[in-house]
């Protein structure tokens, strides 16, 4: 990407500097790099930011939300090392943290301290709840799945199940984002900065909203996701032909059942007055499904697919993750950025899911190696080169 194209990203003169592991702070600083922030990771020495190292279910983190960022490698438990991120702080526009309740104030990097730093600055804490009775507690995306009734909602009834990604994490990471932004915007026409915080239990609480509603509106409270009444008749996932291939298919129109019901040739459904509406299709659910998934399960997968896109209803095959490295419209709309692996394997990896004026935002840095921008910042911030080897040589600091 040229210079005049990286002036030209929404964010381009905002700096960022983040004290964050895991997915919740670091989605937040993917965000705001992806847009043009220049976004500066403060990691310990001698190792780094814990998430590098992650196995297991957590392998992935690293390298998912942490491109187009700069690391800063610094012992900031010593007093050259906080010394050196005190210059940096005062260059800052925002700081983000999501560590646990008190250690940003314990390291003395908390609001008020860096505040005393810039007056400016726009302080984002990401914890697991925000102010009241629960905020001291520790909090997982599990926990407050299981706190809000979200994992409740998605297991079958008396087994719980966290959702398969970290649906709050990577929430809770955008809505900072968000509360960033607009704290931006007001202050460019108060000149003042501001704290502002996002909780994981709150954004579990406003995923299932809708739940709450459907209690309140109705009366009745909202069923598991495998046990409960669907809105429609058709919204399922039916077997096809090709042994263990599975087709999603919803209909969740009256025009969309006559457009089903002509593309899969159900002339007598499609005429049958007792099912013309909504509502007497989900009555009749017992009546329609058994024939329809018979008619289904006849059909190839291809087949299947074929004759829901020609007819315009909702429909996906039933995929897992790792075949969307593969999937044709991520791959030709221009939805996946380039990465590289610390082997120097060539991977690809999702772009935010949103376009500005026809553009994608994609990888302008690769994920950063531990200290990599350490030397330049260092310099910018007025060291010379006698001083950088000098913190280096004592461990305060990590440098390419």
């Amino acid at each position: 990407m040229s210079q005049h194209e990286e002036k030209a990203l929404p964010l381009a003169g905002v700096r960022v500097i983040e004290f964050v592991h895991m997915v919740m702070g670091p989605t937040c600083g993917l965000l705001l790099a992806d847009l043009g922030a220049e976004v500066i990771k403060v990691e310990p020495v001698p190792e780094g930011d814990n998430t590098r190292r992650l196995m297991g279910s957590g392998a992935g983190y690293w390298m998912t939300y942490n491109r187009n960022k700069k690391s800063f490698a610094v012992d900031i438990k010593s007093e050259e090392g906080m010394t050196a991120v005190k210059k940096l702080l005062a260059t800052a526009d925002v700081v983000t943290e999501n560590f646990r309740p008190g250690a940003m104030e314990k390291l003395g990097l908390g609001y008020d301290q860096v505040k005393a730093i810039k007056p400016d600055i726009i302080y984002s804490s990401m914890k697991g709840f925000l102010p009241g009775p629960y905020e001291k507690r520790t909090a997982l995306d599990e926990v407050v799945q299981m706190m809000t009734g979200l994992a409740y909602m998605t297991g079958p009834v008396g087994r719980p199940l966290r959702a398969g990604a970290s649906v709050n994490d990577v929430m809770g990471g955008m809505f900072s984002a968000v509360s960033i932004l607009a704290a931006l915007l007001q202050r460019k026409d108060s000149g003042r900065g501001q704290f502002v915080q996002t909780g994981l239990f709150e954004n579990s609480a406003f995923l299932v909203g809708q739940h709450m509603m459907q209690k309140a509106v109705t009366g009745n409270a909202a069923a598991p996701m495998p046990s409960r009444i669907s809105a429609w008749a058709i919204y399922d996932v039916f077997e096809t032909a090709d042994a263990g291939e599975q087709v999603f298919i919803g209909v969740v129109s009256d025009t969309q059942w006559e457009a089903f019901c002509r593309a899969f040739d159900f002339s007598d459904l499609g005429q049958d007055p007792d099912l013309a509406r909504n509502n007497q299709r989900v009555q009749a659910r017992d009546r329609i499904m058994p024939e329809v998934r018979a008619r289904i399960a006849s059909m190839s997968k291809a087949t299947v697919m074929g004759l829901c896109e020609d007819a315009g209803l909702p429909f996906s095959p039933i995929q897992r993750p790792e075949d969307l490295f593969n999937d044709q419209h991520l791959n030709e709309s221009g939805g996946m950025a380039d990465l590289t692996l610390s082997s120097g394997e060539q991977v690809k990896v999702p772009m935010l899911p949103f376009e500005m004026d026809g553009r994608r935002f994609g990888a302008r840095l690769n994920v950063p190696e531990l200290g990599s921008h350490s030397r330049d910042l260092l310099s910018e911030l007025g060291y010379g080169a006698e001083d950088i080897s000098r913190l280096e040589a004592s461990g305060t600091v990590k440098a390419f």
